[in-house]
């Protein structure tokens, strides 16, 4: 073999050692550019999926936010009706005819009042002179106040030992408090 002949075989194993390193690095650097690309597609995916998690965590969380304002705007209406229901009622009892109202204090009086009790009646209480004649005020021993005061309607018994608030808004307030619920119910029901 002539000294040409191995320098050209040098060269073409050397071309050919290079062309497969170029080879290598252009495969290699593939792989590298498809895993960049697949750790990029897999990134994005998972960012994709936490911004979409999120927002829907705070559109959850803003429809809920609406909900209970929506709930408490309608509790807030839902009370006011209450509420008027019981000022008409305490205003049905304050304007009672004068046979109803005796009815209503002369049962009040037989359950309530103890011997002796003095009767302190509302400033709007139109029948004062007519309950004062009733029998049971004779049998319990009652008393007139010469005075009257702002009760909401009705009377109280001023006794011994204890008051009793048997005035118009405070039997309303008793029943508002047992009977809401049942009320709320027949004034809202949906059918």
């Amino acid at each position: 073999m002539s000294k040409e002949s191995i320098v050209q075989r040098i060269i073409s194993d050397a071309e050919a050692e290079a062309e497969k390193i170029v080879s290598d690095a252009e495969r290699r650097a593939e792989e590298i550019v498809a895993a960049a690309k697949e750790r990029a597609r897999r990134n994005s995916d998972g960012t994709r999926l936490e911004a979409e998690k999120r927002a829907k965590a705070i559109a959850d969380g803003k429809a809920a936010t609406a909900r209970l304002d929506c709930a408490k705007l309608e509790l807030a209406a839902k009370r006011k009706v209450l509420d008027e229901v019981y000022s008409r009622a305490l205003d049905g009892l304050i304007n009672l005819g004068e046979k109803d109202s005796l009815c209503i204090a002369e049962r009040v009086l037989k359950e309530y009042a103890d011997d002796g009790d003095e009767i302190l009646f509302d400033v709007s209480y139109k029948h004062t002179a007519a309950v004062a004649k009733l029998p049971i005020i004779s049998e319990k021993s009652l008393k007139i106040a010469k005075s009257k005061g702002m009760l909401g309607g009705g009377f109280i018994l001023k006794g011994k030992s204890c008051d009793k608030d048997v005035s118009y808004g405070a039997m309303l307030a008793a029943d508002r408090e047992e009977r809401v619920a049942e009320i709320a119910a027949q004034l809202f029901s949906k059918g």
